[in-house]
């Protein structure tokens, strides 16, 4: 879930040049876009900044928050989610494609508590950003869609739907992973309790909301024991919920080249929100 600065230019310029049919059976919906708006409180750690795509429409529509990937680590990577975006918000739907606070800087639960304060955002504004506040959902992709099960399935936070791509779900399948170390203070040795609350698998009930995951099947940064392991915790919980395997892609280029894997995790959100 890492990758250089050059490697990063180069994914976006492709994602921006890739298109993914949209999910059928609507008309397509303009939009109107605002970026780098400030959504986080004057005493929050740190200001955290969110770009708004806004369906123009005469009653009020579902939103998605939106999170990137990149580890959770370096910067942060809102383009990489553009593409994304703009068809969700074509299909009707408010998309908040939210930053959150990275590591090394910032260890968790800080990016808990951003994508958290995100979600508050969106129900305080819920009337100028023409929204329903009972039909979010959450939407990542590699370490945003970590963050997006994680708020998903945290009862507080009343989302309705989640979309995990990619998505570390149990961190402790890296006892000494890099990454994991930089977010969680060390090794899973000696922080077995912060690695538990920040998997997402840990906090699966059978309240929790319905769920899409896609991952690429020769994905070798976030193996598929992931996401298998978060089938059988929904399974086991009898959670709602809807797979698609995107056939020998790996980790970036499941993302980048993701078949119909949005416009499928699109109809899902129709379904459910």
């Amino acid at each position: 879930i890492h990758l250089t600065s050059a490697l990063l230019l180069l994914l976006s310029a492709l994602l921006l040049s890739c298109h993914s049919p949209s999910a059928p059976d609507r008309p397509a919906t303009d939009f109107t876009l605002r970026k780098n708006i400030t959504f986080t409180p004057a005493k929050w750690p740190a200001p955290l900044v969110a770009d708004f795509y806004q369906p123009i429409s005469n009653r009020p529509t579902p939103a998605v928050l939106l999170i990137h990937g990149g580890g959770w680590n370096d910067h942060e990577r809102r383009s990489d989610m553009k593409g994304i975006a703009k068809q969700l918000a074509k299909r009707g739907y408010l998309v908040m494609n939210t930053t959150y606070r990275l590591t090394p800087t910032w260890q968790f639960p800080a990016q808990e508590q951003d994508i958290a304060e995100a979600i508050r955002y969106i129900r305080r504004y819920a009337k100028s950003l023409n929204i329903d506040p009972t039909r979010i959902a959450t939407f990542g992709y590699s370490a945003g869609g970590h963050l997006a099960a994680l708020a998903g399935f945290t009862p507080g936070n009343n989302i309705k739907a989640i979309i995990a791509g990619g998505a570390p779900t149990d961190l402790a399948l890296w006892p000494d992973g890099r990454l994991t170390g930089l977010l969680l203070g060390g090794p899973l040795k000696g922080h077995e309790a912060i690695y538990r609350a920040a998997s997402p698998i840990s906090h699966i009930t059978p309240h929790s909301p319905p769920t899409f995951i896609y991952h690429g099947t020769a994905d070798t940064l976030v193996p598929t024991e992931h996401p298998q392991s978060l089938i059988r915790a929904l399974e086991k919980n009898h959670i709602p919920h809807q797979v698609y395997w995107i056939n020998g892609r790996s980790h970036i280029m499941a993302h980048l080249f993701s078949a119909d894997a949005i416009p499928a995790a699109i109809a899902f959100l129709d379904k459910y929100l």
